[in-house]
């Protein structure tokens, strides 16, 4: 019989964390305990349109476990946010803290709206509506926000201003993925996608195999996407395919050139939500074939950075047995259920959790940065991100190795772990 439930990311990311739970045979007491956000908030925001009109969009704040330090976690702006997008989110967060051993928790937050067909006015004012509801359970010492799906550092600055507003004091802290003038940290806006070539790299090694020997395809090419194809050229790697999101027909493309891609020609005709101009793109002579096509290339390496739930079941067997690496850009890309396929072909799947913790590692550069009132340059960063994951990297394949574990589990059982400990010695939970 066929299942017609619609997809939920927060029952994947329950099965993830059940899967780890069965593994490391944690006591009923902690399960429970970490099945659940200890923290959420639903709210609604009332918003003065340009035209006059009042609307109220609702809004999402969860804060999943702090037992590690204070909650981190980004805010996304999107049409079809849902509560259990934010708690599966929240729940990835705190995983992703706890295995790249950084001193936070881990949380979310979401409005639903479509920044596509609002002004800039009206964003600021969902901005500045969706702090004023939250000022008072976020904070740098307590919950600290970024920038997710949808928004931008303006978005973070507009914020950072009414937060500021109403406490009466300059609080940097409170949030990062700020502009570089206003408190931000260099090589913030390279640093989700620069972390994913950084695992890539570090698996290649592993392999044996030379970075620039090797072909890639890429679903999505926002922000993370764009850098993520920008080092992995650096490298000597080629990118054969990008796969994006058509706003205006609502549907999604994949552009070819088998030779590679242009970063720089294809970056010139993409707009700031990293949609590529089909009929300019066709122009430059890449071929434009559907969207899900981009699972199908002869490539070494995969890399889906766009939305969850990808690669499933109906379509795993069109990946190419060149494939040799899925590395996951994106939150939840992957079904758990086509975990044991990809496994038993050889894959080796970076996990989301692992292989997108730049973005986190430097948001916690910039907030170190910010609290300290003191700014590193970009090279300095960009080092000590690549130090940390890198080591990061090396010590989760190590156990993967010893333990004779898939990557993923590797990566879901050190995290889960390291939090369940945390809870264990606050004395929140026995067990």
């Amino acid at each position: 019989m066929t299942n017609n439930r619609p997809y939920n990311i927060f029952e994947t990311a329950l099965k993830q964390f059940d899967r780890s739970s069965d593994i490391l045979g944690l006591d009923h007491s902690l399960r429970e305990f970490l099945r659940v956000p200890m923290r959420e908030y639903h709210f609604s925001l009332p918003i003065y349109m340009d035209d006059g009109r009042t609307i109220t969009l609702m809004g999402y704040k969860v804060q999943y476990n702090d037992a590690r330090g204070p909650t981190k976690g980004g805010i996304r702006f999107h049409p079809q946010e849902t509560i259990d997008t934010i708690r599966a989110l929240a729940m990835w967060m705190t995983w992703k803290c706890a295995v790249t051993n950084l001193p936070l928790g881990g949380g979310s937050s979401g409005v639903a709206c479509d920044t596509h067909i609002l002004s800039q006015k009206e964003q600021e004012r969902i901005c500045r509506g969706f702090v004023r509801q939250t000022a008072y359970i976020t904070g740098p010492d307590w919950d600290i926000l970024g920038p997710d799906l949808m928004t931008s550092p303006q978005h973070m600055l507009w914020m950072l201003d009414e937060y500021e507003t109403i406490h009466g004091s300059k609080s940097p802290g409170f949030i990062t993925g700020k502009p570089i003038n206003h408190a931000g940290s260099k090589g913030r806006r390279e640093a989700p996608g620069y972390g994913v070539v950084i695992a890539i790299r570090e698996a290649l090694k592993e392999m044996g195999i030379d970075i620039s020997k090797t072909r890639a395809s890429f679903q999505g090419f926002g922000s993370v996407g764009q850098h993520a194809v920008q080092l992995y050229q650096q490298m000597g790697g080629v990118v054969t395919a990008i796969s994006c999101l058509n706003h205006i027909e609502n549907t999604a493309y994949t552009f070819r050139k088998k030779e590679g891609i242009d970063f720089d020609k294809i970056l010139s005709i993409t707009d700031r939500f990293g949609e590529i101009d089909k009929s300019k793109a066709e122009s430059l002579g890449y071929e434009c074939l559907p969207g899900e096509t981009w699972i199908e290339q002869h490539v070494d390496i995969l890399v889906p950075a766009a939305i969850e739930h990808q690669i499933r079941i109906d379509n795993v067997d069109k990946i190419s047995s060149q494939v040799k690496i899925v590395a996951e850009a994106a939150n939840g890309p992957t079904d758990p259920e086509v975990d044991p396929i990809l496994n038993q072909r050889g894959i080796l799947v970076i996990p989301d959790i692992l292989a997108n913790s730049g973005g986190v590692i430097c948001s916690y550069f910039e907030q170190v940065q910010s609290n300290m009132n003191y700014f590193w340059s970009k090279d300095e960063v960009l080092s000590k991100l690549d130090a940390h994951l890198t080591s990061v990297y090396i010590d989760i394949s190590n156990y993967a190795r010893s333990s004779n574990l898939p990557m993923r589990d590797a990566v879901y059982n050190i995290a889960i772990d390291r939090v369940a400990k945390a809870c264990q010695e606050r004395g929140w939970v026995t067990g």
